[in-house]
């Protein structure tokens, strides 16, 4: 809620209430381990073989800015320019075997305004519907806002992109609206779906995670007893 303030012309304004202002801190080579797995710094040499085997479907791509690639040379050159950057920064996924079976990025970092993205999702063929693509998430959410102190967690994708939409929302992402001819990728427009998840939201959706990935929630099957979406909505 807004509070009011007297301005230095002494009318009396709305103005947003005041908070901490301390500057959040980049991401950096964290380790963060779950029980599915872990999401650790890219390493391009290391990660390469895994990554290229398990995400090589051409439709994997559509809606990213780069690729798909023609062979694994290409992929290891792409992949190999991607390990240096600080902005968006690159994080492997990998099971508890150690395959690397997926990337993410937190991105758009901008500390002083405590505001981060995660983006430039790649989650390989094996790694789809799994929990450990849930728990992945859920570790660079909790990594943003308890660690390095984020107060927005955003994530954007392309408005005609629906399975990134439904994963935002399931996620516990609030939909905030749509930016139109925001951006051209690949030659073609592209309208953009914003998503953000706030500091004050965050013990909500990290209880709905913890109870979601927690061994109970899971038959002798694998399969999920309880959705997400639902654990949150008792909360």
């Amino acid at each position: 809620m807004n509070s009011v303030t007297r301005a230095t012309s002494g009318a009396a304004q709305p103005v947003g209430p005041e908070v901490d202002a301390a500057p959040a801190e980049p991401p950096g080579p964290a380790v963060l381990v779950g029980r599915f797995g872990r999401v650790d710094k890219l390493d391009a040499a290391r990660d390469g073989a895994g990554l290229w085997n398990a995400m090589r479907e051409p439709a994997l791509w559509t809606y990213l800015p780069y690729g798909p690639f023609a062979d694994a040379a290409a992929f290891s050159t792409w992949l190999g320019s991607r390990q240096e950057l600080q902005d968006p920064y690159y994080y492997s996924i990998k099971d508890t075997s150690g395959r690397a079976l997926g990337v993410a990025t937190l991105m758009e970092i901008r500390p002083k305004m405590r505001v981060i993205e995660v983006g430039h999702i790649c989650l390989g063929t094996p790694l789809q519907r799994t929990p450990l693509a849930t728990e992945a998430i859920y570790l660079l959410a909790r990594y943003a806002f308890e660690t390095l102190r984020y107060r927005r967690f955003e994530w954007k994708c392309h408005a005609l992109n629906a399975a990134s939409r439904r994963a935002a929302e399931r996620f516990g992402f609030a939909f905030e609206g749509i930016f139109k001819n925001h951006m051209i990728v690949k030659g073609r427009s592209r309208d953009t779906a914003w998503y953000a998840m706030l500091d004050s939201d965050w013990p909500r959706c990290r209880a709905a995670f913890e109870r979601w990935l927690a061994a109970d929630n899971f038959d002798g099957t694998g399969r999920q007893r309880r959705r997400l979406e639902q654990i949150r909505n008792t909360l």
